[in-house]
């Protein structure tokens, strides 16, 4: 595509001619444009558009995700690689956004974007009061719960060579996935912190995590960051799972104990603010055919303290630094000692 739009222009303006371009459109008009303020990774734009082609009238739905170059994660979630995972899970049973577009021409919109599918559905944050109520009204009705679960079931027994996401880059059976997973993590530290500057806790957490990972040769798509708040919920149904940025060929486990962890509710003994422990447990086992491994659970809980400790790292510094500035990012400090204490606990120090 080519980049001809002046940097000046109104954003609307220009995603409207890009579009327009892309779908051999004429009287393409814009509605409804939304820049929603949640993530924390990439701008997203959401809107409909209808058109004319080839003398037929359309209209659609879109969702428009771009990179600003200053966002979070920004080293580990590459727009190129969340459009070539959506490209392959479309037309499988994992519900997720059809992908229509994606651009690295910086000449177009400032910066590398995709466009996708706008499915039907809200995304309340688990986090905030109305996102509890949410989910508790949602899990007293019954039905969510049980489809939240059936969609990590599908997630995880996806055929993921058949849907060609070994491009993301298959382990070596052992501690493989692992150790793999642990470097991608202390790379985000190491961005932000000079290694002499490391808090002691965390020195000491990432050597056990090191010294002692477990070994896996059982590997499935695993997304990352499997919860409410990275899931579209329509009719009481999972009616689309969003987030690509951390996806992987990994332990299912990972997955699993992101569930099982502490640090994925609020004030509630739901699992993701949402299902009871033994139903999950109960059905995700008899939906996979895994019996669920407790121990190495607890081992990646203490990964996910760490992994916690370099996000929060990651965006604190970014404010720091005048890099972005995004205020929620500043208070992002005061979430390291928390993490590094909940890890510090459980290795018993």
């Amino acid at each position: 595509m080519s980049g001809a739009d002046s940097t000046d222009r109104p954003m609307t303006e220009r995603i409207a001619d890009y579009l327009g371009t892309a779908l051999g459109a004429t009287d393409l008009e814009m509605s409804g444009v939304e820049r929603i303020a949640v993530g924390w990774s990439h701008e997203t734009w959401l809107f409909d558009a209808t058109w004319r082609a080839q003398g037929t009238q359309h209209r659609r739905g879109f969702c428009l995700r771009r990179d600003p170059g200053n966002a979070l994660l920004r080293d580990l979630s590459n727009l190129g690689e969340q459009y070539r995972v959506l490209q392959c899970l479309h037309g499988t049973a994992v519900p997720s956004p059809e992908p229509y577009f994606f651009e690295d021409d910086p000449a177009i919109l400032g910066a590398p974007f995709l466009v996708m599918e706008k499915v039907p559905g809200v995304c309340p944050s688990p986090w905030g009061r109305e996102g509890r109520r949410f989910y508790q009204e949602a899990a007293d009705r019954g039905v969510l719960p049980g489809d939240f679960t059936d969609t990590l079931v599908k997630l995880h027994t996806l055929d993921w060579r058949g849907a060609g996401l070994d491009f993301l880059g298959v382990p070596e059976p052992g501690t493989g996935f692992i150790l793999r997973e642990i470097a991608k993590w202390r790379q985000l530290i190491d961005q932000a912190v000079a290694e002499a500057d490391l808090d002691p806790v965390l020195v000491d957490v990432l050597g056990w995590l090191e010294a002692n990972a477990p070994s896996t040769d059982r590997f499935v798509l695993v997304h990352g960051a499997y919860r409410t708040g990275n899931l579209l919920i329509h009719d009481d149904h999972v009616s689309a799972v969003l987030d690509w940025e951390t996806p992987c060929i990994g332990d299912p486990m990972y997955d699993v104990a992101y569930m099982l962890s502490e640090l994925n509710r609020e004030g509630t003994d739901l699992l993701s603010n949402l299902v009871e422990r033994d139903e999950f447990i109960r059905r995700y086992e008899a939906g996979t055919g895994f019996e669920i491994d407790f121990d190495v659970c607890d081992y990646y809980h203490v990964l996910y303290s760490m992994r916690s400790a370099a996000f929060w790292l990651s965006a604190s510094n970014l404010f720091a630094t005048g890099r972005n500035p995004d205020l929620r990012l500043a208070r992002t400090a005061w979430s390291v000692p928390v993490v590094l204490d909940q890890a510090a606990q459980r290795l018993g120090f």
